[in-house]
């Protein structure tokens, strides 16, 4: 246990200077954008007192980074170093106000295609590897490929169209799934965590939660599939590695069932690496979020970011940025110290 505790504080040692190359970046990445946010926010009838007026209240009229302490860069470290992601220059209400009303979205979003990802991509894999050489196998190693080659956004619009229009045509919108939105507007959600299916569990409002797993099927097909991909090559890879050891072999000598050494003993060693690869992939949900809200018009904070960099926002995108980025990290950082619970070798 000792090595564990030396990994996990070496490893929040190693996360601090990560966070702040990554504040720096935001910070700059944000400044060398195209457009003026107070221009944007005055529009055409904005004076050039005004602006200059406006200019100093959002502290823009101070460097962006000079040997002092007076200055933009610096401002927006001690802000963060207290909590503060500043006030929306457009909605004018404070950043964290906005992520905590878009947050719980993304995040429902996010896990239903984790799960469709995991679902479709790891028993895939492990199907494949048990089949090698096969068609099956060449079918779902192609298919491994071809999904992850697909852009997220087109991917989201075959899906709409498929199963959104199509299928309206053709069964008078009996069983087409809706293409835009959370929830119905002929529902009022009863919100307690923000998840529309959790709350309606909670509260017992099955019609919530039915219409909000209908709405969530196509953009969380969307994000999971092409996410499963990658699931699907690197279980294959490791379970052809864990077939071929002695315990498995063994396994097959004393007549143990095939599927059950394949699904309940070899797929559970096989899990190890993927775990961490789940992580991962946890930042490109969140970046692949953004294209598959602004596709299905997902009130979450991909839409809020887009909005955000269309109105030259600066607090709102370096809020949402940066919270997506210290979830990504916080969850890195778990990933990592689970791995290491789990295989003592990853310890330093």
């Amino acid at each position: 246990m000792r090595s564990l505790l030396a990994y996990i504080i070496t490893r929040l040692f190693l996360t601090i200077p990560m966070i702040l190359i990554l504040l720096t970046i935001v910070f700059f990445i944000v400044r060398v954008m195209p457009g003026d946010p107070v221009i944007a926010m005055l529009g055409p009838k904005g004076t050039p007192e005004m602006i200059e007026e406006m200019r100093h209240q959002l502290g823009l009229d101070k460097p962006v980074i000079s040997f002092g302490l007076d200055n933009q860069y610096v401002d927006y470290l001690s802000d963060l170093l207290h909590g503060d992601l500043g006030v929306s220059t457009y909605y004018k209400v404070p950043v964290w106000e906005k992520l905590k009303l878009y947050f719980p979205a993304t995040l429902e979003l996010t896990i239903f295609g984790l799960f469709i990802a995991f679902g479709v991509g790891i028993f895939s894999g492990a199907f494949a590897a048990e089949k090698r050489k096969t068609v099956a196998d060449y079918s779902i190693r192609l298919y491994g490929i071809a999904i992850y080659s697909i852009p997220i956004f087109w991917l989201g619009l075959m899906l709409q169209i498929i199963f959104g229009v199509w299928l309206n045509d053709i069964t008078g919108g009996r069983f087409a799934f809706p293409i835009a939105g959370r929830i119905s507007a002929r529902i009022s959600p009863e919100v307690i965590t923000g998840l529309f299916v959790l709350d309606g569990i909670i509260t017992g409002s099955w019609k919530q939660v039915v219409n909000s797993l209908f709405h969530l099927t196509l953009p969380a097909m969307t994000l999971g599939l092409v996410l499963s991909g990658i699931f699907v090559r690197l279980t294959r890879a490791n379970m052809l590695d864990v077939l071929k050891q002695d315990y498995i072999l063994s396994a097959d000598a004393r007549g143990v069932r095939r599927r059950k050494v394949v699904y309940r003993h070899a797929l559970k060693n096989a899990f190890v690496p993927v775990l961490t690869m789940m992580g991962l992939q946890f930042a490109y949900l969140m970046a692949g979020a953004v294209l598959t809200e602004t596709t299905f018009s997902w009130p979450g904070m991909g839409s809020y970011l887009v909005e955000a960099v269309n109105y030259r926002d600066f607090p709102a995108i370096q809020g949402t940025i940066i919270f997506i980025a210290l979830l990504v990290a916080s969850i890195s950082l778990v990933v990592d110290i689970i791995y290491a619970f789990i295989d003592p070798r990853v310890r330093y």
